[in-house]
């Protein structure tokens, strides 16, 4: 019997081995060509359509991106330079033109839609509210603003050189921000009171989301570090190294946050825990923007290499699947 229970205890450490190479194993990362050369790509949104839609800053275009890799692109005005992109309430794509002050909608099928913000605004982050508006972070100006499906549009007042750059919702309702001049993660209501929160001097936050435990998550540009900020105000600060300069943050399907190293040239997930996986890419890819996708998997923009990448998950969850149902079943005996 003892014979049998050390067997039995042997069989489940290389279960649960194989379990812990297959899940920690390095991501494959797909990636597509972008027609038109030198786009200057950024931020990247899933659309309502089952594709993910993204920015072509360089070149004044709205790229849209089927799973299946087929891009099509659609012209804006010159010297729009858009730079982030949202699903909105009314089944369109939102986006902010930072070069020609003005919000943009778009639909599915490329019509698109202009509104007119004002002058040396700098639209740059975008992200539909919980109050069915469309909210966006306003960098020349310091101001966060809100537009509604219509067109009308409302700004609030931040202190001189915020600088917003990335906003999300909150788990508490209200609306997320970073603000890279000042070194602060804001938070404003639907009806406009603001609060900042201070973090690290020198971090420059830039990208932030909503993690799967109910906090803001946030890259800190210039300080190479992931922030997480409770909905009361507690920070918490991830080291990264040297020069990674993280910028995209997005909430994955795997309950981790996953994000881009501009310049160290990586896309890497950080658990809740804290605990950091980075998987390199091509030298020069300076990755950008990054989100969830309709079908799952995470897609990033490379504007160093003029790419669209997706990461996809190891055909492993069969296997994974019978060596955990194997492992439990190895369990049951041994203590039997």
């Amino acid at each position: 019997m003892h014979l049998r229970r050390a067997w039995l205890f042997g069989w489940l450490c290389i279960a649960l081995h194989v379990l812990n190479s297959l899940t920690a194993r390095a991501i494959t990362i797909e990636e597509f060509a972008v027609p038109t050369n030198n786009a200057g790509l950024s931020g990247i949104s899933a659309g309502p359509d089952g594709n993910v839609w993204f920015v072509e800053g360089s070149t004044d275009k709205i790229g849209r991106i089927t799973p299946a890799g087929v891009i099509t692109e659609f012209n804006l005005p010159a010297g729009s330079q858009p730079r982030d992109i949202t699903t909105g309430p009314d089944g369109n794509l939102w986006f902010t033109e930072y070069g020609s002050n003005t919000i943009g909608m778009i639909t599915p099928t490329g019509a698109v839609t202009p509104f007119a913000i004002g002058d040396t605004t700098g639209p740059s982050g975008i992200v539909s509210g919980p109050d069915g508006n469309l909210w966006f972070t306003e960098a020349d100006s310091g101001q966060i603003g809100r537009i509604t499906p219509a067109g009308n549009v409302t700004q609030f007042n931040l202190q001189a050189g915020s600088m917003p750059a990335g906003i999300t919702n909150g788990p508490d309702g209200n609306l997320w921000f970073t603000e890279q001049g000042t070194d602060r993660v804001g938070r404003i209501t639907p009806a406009g009171a603001i609060i900042d929160f201070p973090v690290s001097a020198g971090s420059g936050p830039a990208g932030i989301a909503l993690g799967s435990d109910n906090n803001l998550w946030f890259t800190e540009f210039t300080g190479d570090r992931v922030g997480r900020i409770t909905a009361a105000g507690a920070l918490t600060e991830f080291g990264l190294g040297a020069v990674s300069s993280p910028l995209g943050i997005t909430s994955g399907p795997d309950g981790n946050l996953w994000f881009t190293e501009q310049f160290s040239d990586k896309v890497a997930r950080i658990t809740t825990a804290g605990v950091i996986t980075a998987s390199e890419l091509a030298p020069g890819s300076d990755p950008a923007g990054i989100t969830t996708g309709p079908d799952g998997h995470i897609w990033f923009t490379e504007p160093g290499t003029n790419l669209i990448a997706r990461v996809v998950p190891e055909p492993t969850g069969i296997l994974l699947m019978t060596l955990a149902a194997a492992t439990l079943l190895l369990s049951r005996r041994i203590k039997t």
